[in-house]
Order: structure tokens, then C-alpha cells, then sequence
């Protein structure tokens, strides 16, 4: 039987709570709308109430501060891919491949994905990630380079950009904690 819990992580973009199956990540929700909506969210996605355990999530909270420094560029941990099916996961997998501080269109991802023409299922699988930070679809624009909406908070995906990009052009960066 699985272990579900749950911790919660106070950054720059505001709460997000993290999810695991025993210790592999399940869920990065930026909690845009609360956490308390988050983790009734998840609780019904999974069918179970995610036990409060801040031990099981300790090392990616971690890493998400020394990602937010500066300081780091991807991500270990283990990820369960139970809330992603099909296609989805080809994308959210080529999503990896992106190296930080650069950016692939849609349509360069779906042919990363080995479907060329699924560039609007790229679209779907990139907004519907339950991975968000850890898998870069922030790294994911449109064609013409615009940045798109990022599951209506396009606020988000330009932080997370302009991070990666001031990172790679050497800026210091200012203590996010």
C-alpha cells in the first residue's frame, strides 16, 4: 500500500504544495487559488487525503530554494506519473530535454515527442502538468515566441523565464526567502 502526503512550500511565486506517492512527487500545484482548494483538488484526483509529513518533501523544498537562488538548474526527484496518460507524458518527457534558460515552441517539442503535428496537444499536455517547475513547460512558447497564458497565469511563466535567463547571463540574484 502507498504512503500519499503532503507539504507545503512558501516561494516567490506563493504557496505551493507538493504531493507525494511514498517519495516520488505526484503533484507541484502552485496554489494560486489557496491550499486548502489544492489539496481538496488532489485528495480527489488520488481518492485519498494526503497525509501533512514536511519530512518526505524536505529535499525538493530544497531544491526549489537553491532553483529560486539561482543555484540550480534541474531537478532529482522522483516523479510518479500516475496523474498523466498518453501523449501527455511524451510531451511533459521532452519537456526535459530543454535546457535551462532557453525555450522550444510547441510545435519543436511535438517533433522532440515524435508526433510533428501534435503541437496543440503539446499546448494541452504543457497546461495540464501536474509537474509544474520540476518538468520545465515554462520553457514551452508559442511559434512566434510569445510566452502564452500558462494555465491563466502567464505571470508565472515570465518569472520563471526571466529567472532562468538573468541566471544564465550571470545576474546576481536577490534571497528569495
Amino acid at each position: 500500500m502507498s504512503t500519499v502526503t503532503s507539504t507545503e512550500y512558501d516561494g516567490p511565486l506563493g504557496p505551493i504544495l507538493l504531493t507525494f506517492v511514498d517519495d516520488c512527487l505526484v503533484r507541484l500545484d502552485v496554489a494560486h487559488d489557496g491550499i486548502d482548494l489544492a489539496r481538496a483538488e488532489i485528495s480527489q484526483r488520488l481518492g485519498v487525503v494526503p497525509e501533512p509529513d514536511a519530512a518526505v518533501g524536505e529535499p525538493l523544498c530544497a531544491q526549489l530554494d537553491e532553483y529560486f537562488a539561482g543555484e540550480r538548474r534541474t531537478f532529482d526527484v522522483g516523479l510518479d506519473w500516475r496523474l498523466v496518460r498518453g501523449f501527455t507524458r511524451a510531451a511533459l518527457e521532452a519537456t526535459l530535454d530543454i535546457p535551462y534558460g532557453e525555450v522550444a515552441s510547441y510545435g519543436e517539442v511535438a517533433l522532440m515527442a515524435d508526433a510533428p503535428r501534435a503541437a496543440r496537444a503539446v499546448g494541452t499536455a504543457c497546461a495540464s502538468s501536474p509537474f509544474s517547475i520540476v518538468v520545465p513547460v515554462h520553457r514551452v512558447v508559442r511559434a512566434d515566441g510569445s510566452i502564452g497564458e500558462y494555465g491563466g497565469h502567464p505571470e508565472v511563466k515570465e518569472y520563471l523565464l526571466d529567472l532562468e535567463s538573468r541566471v544564465v547571463r550571470g545576474e546576481r540574484l536577490q534571497a528569495t526567502g
